[in-house]
């Protein structure tokens, strides 16, 4: 059987190209195509290349003729085939968060911290080797910088609530914003008759609630048309997506804060807490009770475990504040 086409045009001279990580479906990458000019924006893992490879000759543009590689932030899952496709595009600089930009240029760190974390074996298979970027390549953005994709004004935006090395890209052009992870994730296997049930990423280890709103407002501001979602392609922007994820997110710090002090107790709480709000919140969209716990069984749990996970990790800095005397 043939196997789908792995990218979607958009229009605007934005293609959707799917990195096929863990699933297809799961993350995207994005080129946009500006005349003779092109630039990727997030670059999946190692193996997402050879599909962003596609896209760029589908659109009929040469290798010499990327301008940039822009990573939201540097989790592996948007900018772990960063350094790979660098060295298929000779022209291209990498642009990166200030945050971030060390972590590109020697990733040794990322890829250790990332074998305690999965194992070398499992790392290998999900990420392959993560390959250095030159120093003299790197771009870093300062906030509302504006970098030109041949006449064509890209915004980026310091975003904060998902990790302190992000930033959002502001396309004035489409009236979209490449959202990385800031303003939730949305899976097309769970919209229902046009709604699209969007949720907080709070993996670890840099989930900031208060900041996370803060974001949401800003990108809100904006009035885009669109959302660029990483996790999952483009969906419209509705004042409701904004509703949704400040109602989740206060949800979140309210069942997080009330969390149980024993380790084990608290994991389990925290995993069934993710599973009732995604539950709760695919029934706001219209699925009926017994299919929106199917669909959180058939497409969630992996979220699911990573977000508990980010969550464990927030309640420790808390209490670490607390400890030090600083209101959290």
């Amino acid at each position: 059987m043939t196997r789908p086409t792995p990218f979607t045009e958009l229009g605007h001279g934005i293609t959707c190209i799917d990195a096929d990580f863990h699933r297809p479906g799961m993350a995207a990458c994005y080129l946009m195509v500006e005349g003779s000019r092109a630039a990727f924006i997030e670059t999946g893992t190692r193996y997402s290349v050879a599909a962003m490879v596609q896209a760029l000759e589908h659109n009929r543009i040469l290798p010499t003729e990327v301008e940039y590689v822009i990573i939201t932030h540097v989790h592996l899952d948007h900018a772990g085939g960063a350094g790979q496709l660098m060295q298929l595009m000779p022209n291209a600089k990498l642009v990166v968060h200030p945050r971030g930009a060390r972590h590109m240029i020697d990733p040794s760190k990322l890829t250790e911290s990332a074998k305690q974390v999965y194992g070398e074996a499992a790392f290998l298979r999900t990420y392959g080797s993560i390959e250095p970027i030159a120093a003299e390549r790197v771009i870093e953005t300062q906030d509302e910088d504006i970098l030109s994709l041949n006449g064509r004004p890209l915004q980026f935006f310091d975003t904060q609530g998902h990790a302190k090395h992000h930033f959002c890209v502001w396309d004035a052009h489409s009236r979209g914003i490449f959202t990385g992870d800031t303003f939730g994730i949305s899976y097309r296997e769970l919209d229902y008759q046009g709604k699209h049930f969007l949720f907080p990423t709070t993996t670890p280890t840099q989930f900031d609630p208060e900041q996370a709103h803060k974001t949401v407002d800003r990108l809100a501001g904006l009035h885009p048309q669109q959302l660029y979602l990483t996790h999952f392609g483009m969906i419209p922007f509705e004042r409701r997506l904004v509703e949704d994820m400040h109602r989740q997110l206060q949800h979140i710090e309210l069942f997080t804060r009330a969390a149980p002090e024993d380790k084990t107790q608290r994991a389990h709480y925290l995993r069934q807490a993710c599973i009732e709000m995604y539950r709760s919140e695919l029934m706001n969209i219209g699925h009926p009770s017994t299919q929106a716990a199917q669909l959180v069984e058939q497409w969630l749990m992996m979220d699911m475990e990573i977000n508990a996970q980010g969550l464990e990790v927030w309640l420790e800095i808390v209490a670490q504040q607390r400890a030090k005397g600083v209101v959290a």
